[in-house]
């Protein structure tokens, strides 16, 4: 059975690798779009629900537009409707990734110019020039992009990739919880995990079933949790931060926040929602 989430098809189209076995009315391979605006939702019908989000500088492929609505496939392959509005051509593809929490585009190559937009950590840009600076500062703090003027130093190559997840994670404490969320400005559970892996260039998908279905090598319940490694509930994952804490996306503090492993452990099983249902551990983490 095909799972909505990750099928690209509606009543009106299909991907061309699903001829063979989805019934469409017609069928398409799609064209390549990119993220225009700092935070999309993704949504399961137009107009509808959100599923995800995307951000600024993510690559898509562009299916069928109707009455506004563009249908897209994601990288990490959901599928679901965003405004067209939110998308353009790819013609300057992104050559930089926001590292820091968030940043702002300012006006000018200036820390007293209005700021024009703000992006969210992980979203990506293409960069134009270094500004030069002056005799005093001769290596600028900002770099030009087709938005505006950007802070450098929170900025890394789209290539780069960071080591540790956990401490990725970690830039986003204090973020506000929000179902379905993937930014700096609302983030939820699989969100958070997401966001930190794909810092590290590890592909990983948007919902935390999938996420406990594909990520990681099983450990046994003797294993004792080590920093880096994931945890899983009925609908919840969060990050194993170090002894005894976990780092998640909760709606219990409405926030990403430490917690206590075992307070986590006891307070989540006494709402009913159960035990850890399974400990994964990433081959990308250091012991």
């Amino acid at each position: 059975m095909n799972d909505r989430r990750l099928t690209p098809a509606n009543d009106r189209v299909a991907a061309e690798h699903l001829r063979a076995s989805v019934a469409a009315p017609r069928y398409s391979a799609g064209a390549p779009r990119i993220v225009t605006q700092g935070v999309v939702d993704l949504l399961r019908a137009p107009g509808g629900a959100r599923d995800r989000q995307v951000l600024m500088g993510a690559p898509v492929t562009l299916f069928d537009t109707q009455d506004g609505w563009a249908f897209v496939q994601c990288a990490n392959g959901y599928v679901g409707y965003v405004p067209q509005t939110a998308l353009g051509e790819v013609a300057s593809p992104p050559t930089h990734r926001v590292r820091s929490r968030a940043t702002h585009v300012y006006s000018a190559p200036d820390i007293k110019a209005p700021e024009l937009l703000t992006l969210s950590f992980g979203a990506c840009i293409a960069v134009m020039r270094n500004i030069r600076g002056d005799e005093a500062e001769p290596r600028s703090r900002f770099v030009q992009t087709a938005l505006g003027y950007v802070p450098r130093s929170h900025l890394v190559p789209v290539g780069d990739r960071a080591a540790d997840p956990v401490a990725e994670a970690e830039k986003l404490l204090g973020t506000p919880y929000l179902w379905g969320g993937d930014s700096a400005f609302g983030i939820d559970c699989s969100g958070l995990i997401r966001a930190a892996l794909d810092a590290c260039g590890v592909s990983c998908p948007g919902d935390s079933d999938l996420q406990a279905a594909e990520l990681g090598k099983s450990m046994t319940a003797v294993i004792t949790p080590r920093r880096g490694d994931l945890l899983f509930w009925k609908g919840h994952v969060g990050w194993v931060a170090g002894p005894d804490l976990l780092l998640h996306a909760n709606a219990f503090s409405m926030s990403v926040a430490y917690e206590p492993l075992s307070t986590a452990l006891a307070r989540i099983e006494a709402a009913g929602e159960g035990s850890v249902t399974r400990h994964a551990r990433l081959s990308l983490q250091t012991a």
